[in-house]
């Protein structure tokens, strides 16, 4: 490599590998299909690889581009940071700040959450990352996060809020239908809802509740959001947070005494961020929000009959 490139050749290079497309990555930037080209043309050269090759479905990356994709994402999500903390004024809530959560906590309980933020600092704007995957604070690809396992990471401000328990569940239309197990043997001649795809956490819980093997499920989706539409729909019997279930009168908890699961809650962020205002209002308020959640205080969601996605 002769000279070190521009960054805004790796801003580039990391669009098209995210695109999968010039003009992909021409829309997503701003610019022309032809600069979008120029960039990559400029980056090749002076790495001295071929970056993509083409394919009938786009721009494929060579294994030169997959050995340089992490540090160009590295460099997008600092590049963002960077953003959000020009945003920011001293002292002030005001500025961009970026949450990580998972679906269920995403979708569940933030949105009431972040509309009374939002109502105390209008000034404050915010990214939220829907995803079961872990964002690395310490890469800055989020700001804050929720995280349902203790972080490892050094250099983290860390919070435990609690645990949240999870427990089956059914809709009462299920069960008035089916009936009601009496013991974990009774679930082999019920639908049950669970996980397509085996990770670690559930393997964990698989050893201590072997009658939730992927082999027993009616419906298979790794998606933890539809999962729980899929009970609140009546479908079958699934696992499920308890104080979801408990907002909702019309979902009911089975077998209480023989299955639980506990899921520690941690608030987390950068000890960089410590400082800064708008960081430090949207951590405190995530605690006390979800430490009033885990103890109870959460106002019940009345739904009279099993709702439809839209309704």
């Amino acid at each position: 490599m002769s000279r070190e490139p521009s960054w805004d050749l790796y801003r580039t290079f990391n669009a098209v590998l995210r695109e999968g497309s010039l003009s992909g990555a021409a829309r997503a930037l701003g610019l022309t299909q032809p600069s979008v080209a120029r960039h990559m043309d400029a980056l090749e050269a002076a790495v001295g690889s071929a970056l993509f090759v083409r394919t009938l479905r786009g721009l494929s990356p060579t294994d030169a581009a997959l050995e340089l994709k992490p540090f160009a994402d590295l460099l997008a999500s600092t590049s963002a940071a960077l953003l959000r903390t020009a945003e920011g004024r001293a002292g002030e809530v005001r500025g961009t700040v970026r949450i990580s959560a998972s679906e269920v906590v995403g979708i569940e309980h933030l949105p009431p959450i972040l509309t009374r933020l939002r109502q105390r600092h209008p000034a404050l704007a915010i990214e939220l990352s829907l995803s079961n995957a872990l964002d690395d604070l310490l890469q800055r690809k989020a700001d804050i996060a929720i995280r349902m396992v203790q972080p490892e990471q050094q250099a983290l401000v860390a919070k435990r809020i609690g645990t949240i328990p999870v427990g089956l569940h059914a809709h009462r239309t299920y069960l008035a239908r089916r009936g009601i197990p009496e013991s974990m043997d009774d679930l082999k001649g019920h639908d049950l809802i669970g996980y397509d795809v085996e990770t670690p956490a559930i393997r964990a819980v698989v050893q201590r509740y072997p009658a939730l093997s992927r082999s027993a499920f009616a419906l298979r989706v790794d998606s933890d959001v539809a999962q729980l539409w899929a009970i609140r729909a009546g479908f079958g019997i699934g696992i499920c947070q308890v104080p979801i279930a408990a907002s909702e009168p019309d979902l009911v908890r089975v077998l209480p005494d023989a299955f639980t699961v506990d899921l520690e809650t941690w608030v987390v962020m950068h000890e960089d961020l410590r400082s800064s205002a708008r960081c430090r209002a949207v951590f405190d308020a995530l605690v006390q929000e979800l430490t009033r959640l885990i103890q109870g205080e959460v106002p019940k969601r009345i739904r009279t009959s099993a709702p439809t996605p839209h309704g």
